[in-house]
């Protein structure tokens, strides 16, 4: 597809009640550097049902325009509708980038777009930057089942699409509302969609944990050994600190914790105030879930194990003699 402009627009998806979801308001953050460096607009796209609250946060987080799709056909996620109505605007306007949240529904309706657009789409990214040389977006993510960061260029066709885990990157202040809110009458009808949600079931133990909104973290690795040590050692630290409990692949792999704990490639991406990594050896997928922390602490044995090359401060020890005098100090310090 030919490009109209060099504006770089960033998908704000919606919540059931028609607020943006994090990562949109998250993505508007890099975007807006990104989308100078390109020379063009910073374009928060809204599609949903109800999207006052959207549109309104989208505006307030340094955008320079808020594209707004609402209709009743949009108030519950289908990859035909959005599909659709995303393919009619960037059609109609060009932009030369842009990004997704990588939620389940953003998982779903990028590849679907691009693939209409014949463009490439780079999914499930950490981090993004400008490649000096062509001016393109150099997408990093994950490769080769998490053991290397690979960078990935889309040169030759445009938009260049990509997704971006929720957590990567952190919400920038509220500013004064500048955008110019664009209304599109743009309707589906209802013989192209060819999904209807009948009923939603929610994980009751999904609903409870929400590492990606949390300030503090208390995970727990291969280390902890157990689902009773999760009980007796992980959780009692997390709630002393009103943290949120995470676990890496392998504990949750071994059936100690849910996976709705998970930090990682696998599970969830986390940038908390502070992450505390207890008996976590730190290989590359679980650095990818929650190196952009503030504050790492890593509590191991092995004072060769890699989480330490990212932790701010590092306790070399045994986490069942560590952990247990740590929460101890904190409850003395808190009263």
């Amino acid at each position: 597809m030919e490009t109209k402009t060099k504006d770089l627009w960033v998908f704000i998806e919606t919540n059931e009640d028609g607020s943006a979801k994090n990562v949109g308001i998250e993505l508007l953050n890099p975007g807006k550097d990104l989308a100078r460096e390109q020379g063009g607009e910073l374009v928060a796209v809204v599609i949903g049902h109800n999207t006052t609250e959207a549109v309104k946060a989208a505006a307030a987080h340094d955008a320079d325009k808020v594209i707004v799709v609402d209709g009743t056909e949009y108030e519950s996620f289908t990859t035909d509708a959005y599909t659709n109505a995303m393919y009619h605007l960037v059609t109609k306007y060009g932009p030369t980038t842009l990004i997704i949240g990588a939620t389940q529904n953003g998982r779903d309706f990028g590849p679907r777009l691009s693939c209409r657009l014949k463009t490439g789409l780079t999914a499930d990214c950490t981090g993004l930057s400008i490649n000096e040389e062509t001016g393109d977006i150099a997408w990093t993510r994950p490769a080769f089942g998490g053991n290397l960061m690979a960078t990935i260029l889309c040169s030759d066709t445009r938009p260049q699409i990509g997704t971006v885990r929720p957590g990567v990157f952190k919400k920038g202040a509220e500013t004064a509302p500048h955008a110019e809110i664009i209304n599109e009458e743009y309707h589906v009808d209802e013989s192209d969609i060819r999904t209807k949600l009948l009923k939603v079931i929610k994980d009751a133990a999904e609903e409870a944990v929400d590492l990606e909104g949390a300030d503090i973290v208390v995970s727990g690795g291969r280390g902890v050994g157990s689902a009773e040590n999760f009980e007796k050692v992980i959780k009692p630290l997390a709630s002393v600190l009103g943290g949120t409990v995470g676990a890496s692949r392998e504990a949750v792999d071994a059936g100690w914790i849910s996976h709705a704990h998970q930090v990682g490639q696998t599970g969830k991406t986390v940038a908390p105030k502070l992450y505390i990594a207890c008996g976590i050896s730190g290989a590359i997928q679980h650095l990818a879930g929650m190196s952009g922390s503030d504050v790492i602490v890593a509590i191991n044995k092995d004072p060769d194990a890699p989480i330490f090359s990212v932790a701010d401060y590092g306790i070399v020890g045994d986490l069942f003699e560590v952990v247990p005098l740590l929460t101890a100090e904190i409850k003395k310090l808190k009263g």
